[in-house]
């Protein structure tokens, strides 16, 4: 079973993509974990990319896929995988499914954690960090017993740049332009699944499983 995981940021596809991986014995893989053990362990894909990421520019496209599909080729893979954060755009999109194609193989879900913008605005602004143990909350959902205080360490918490309301805004805009293109491409391929991501988080894994299956 080979799933993409689609969404905006902060819809929560990361977190559905690691019970989905916990329940069907398959690895989450994230692009950002190939990238560090590659690094970690000197591959030659590792070194390569490397060199794009210290001056700061993007890894193109073909090594990302090279780099994922060298991954692919593990044993744990054997019964599928979760694709986590890519791909991003289109080329990415197409790139992959090239390599899948000459090896034989195809996605077989796109699923969309589908949450409209203001719901995410939100969710991610109402986020709070603790400058001490790093702990997290959420001033609505999961608030800390006194309020701006963390519960672990008792040092205060703060809006993360990252979670401010501008940022966000900022960062789904690019979202809507470079990666929701992939509800279509994904959806003309017929393995597209939507599920409403604004319900509570069981209910959205439930969702999904209604999906895959039991």
């Amino acid at each position: 079973m080979k799933i993409i995981m689609l969404g905006a940021p902060g819809a929560g596809k990361g977190t559905q993509a690691k019970r989905i991986a916990a329940k069907y014995s398959i690895p989450h893989i994230s692009t950002g974990d190939i990238f560090r053990a590659n690094i970690k362990n000197n591959t030659e894909l590792g070194q390569k990319a490397k060199t794009y990421m210290d001056k700061g520019e993007l890894v193109p496209d073909e090594l990302v896929v090279d780099l994922i599909m060298d991954r692919f080729k593990e044993a744990d893979c054997a019964n599928g995988y979760v694709l986590d954060g890519f791909p991003r755009t289109i080329p990415q999109a197409e790139a992959l499914d090239k390599a899948l194609t000459a090896n034989k193989e195809a996605v077989d879900f796109a699923i969309n954690v589908e949450v409209p913008d203001e719901n995410i605005i939100n969710r991610m602004s109402g986020r709070r960090a603790c400058v001490g143990c790093g702990a997290t909350y959420h001033i609505e959902f999961n608030p800390s017993k006194s309020e701006g205080i963390c519960d672990v360490c008792g040092e205060k918490l703060i809006l993360r740049d990252d979670d401010k309301p501008e940022t966000v805004k900022n960062r789904l805009s690019v979202y809507h332009e470079q990666t929701q293109p992939l509800i279509e491409y994904y959806s003309k391929k017929n393995v597209l699944k939507e599920v409403d991501g604004t319900k509570d988080m069981e209910e959205v894994f439930s969702s999904i499983v209604d999906v895959l299956g039991k």
